[in-house]
């Protein structure tokens, strides 16, 4: 490996020892307690150095956030390559959504503003789009229509999406119920979205 590449990859291996130091004080003390100094001195580096990587906080939070969706938009695919019934389909995905917010708390915290002063999201973020997509296609795919309005389809995705993200922001908030409680409550709510989608 010649000089050059050596220097890319410790590059690169700082700005994910960067990342990475942001995620493990969230972990350990909340969104609220980030901040640069903390990050140099988890990672035993001086401010400046992180500066070279990330002009400010709100740089690092809008990686943490872009991976987040690129996590989220796997887990979402994995699950719609499982069934092949449109309305299974839309429902796995719904739940690999829930599921995502309670596995990777913090990014679903980040990516949503739940419990946080949350920096504002630009939806010029292509990740964010192709999980939109993802589910725009889904609801598409189950209605009865050939060619469902675009307004429409919009209006339905925002219709899961504001039961399903209430219900994971009582959850991490108030602690919401017991799990067993909380699985029936997303089923009955799915279910009842999908029983009345072309309504």
């Amino acid at each position: 490996m010649g000089s050059k590449e050596r220097i890319q990859r410790l590059k690169e291996d700082t700005r994910i020892n960067i990342l990475d130091a942001a995620l493990d004080i969230v972990k350990e003390d909340g969104w609220q307690a980030l901040s640069m100094r903390k990050i140099a001195d988890k990672i035993e580096y001086t401010a400046p150095i992180i500066y070279e990587y990330f002009s400010n906080k709100e740089g690092i939070l809008m990686e943490l956030t872009r991976q987040g969706y690129i996590l989220l938009g796997k887990e979402i695919k994995k699950v719609k390559s499982e069934y092949t019934k449109a309305d299974e389909q839309l429902e796995a995905m719904w739940t690999a959504y829930w599921n995502f917010a309670f596995k990777h708390k913090e990014f679903y915290q980040l990516m949503f503003g739940v419990d946080m002063n949350c920096c504002e999201q630009k939806k010029t973020m292509p990740e964010i789009d192709y999980v939109d997509n993802m589910f725009f296609d889904s609801i598409k795919d189950v209605m009865a229509s050939e060619e469902p309005e675009e307004d429409l389809i919009c209006r339905k995705y925002y219709t899961f999406w504001s039961i399903i993200h209430g219900l994971i922001s009582i959850n991490m908030v108030n602690k919401g119920r017991n799990e067993a409680m909380n699985q029936h409550i997303l089923k009955d709510a799915l279910k009842g979205i999908i029983k009345y989608i072309n309504e």
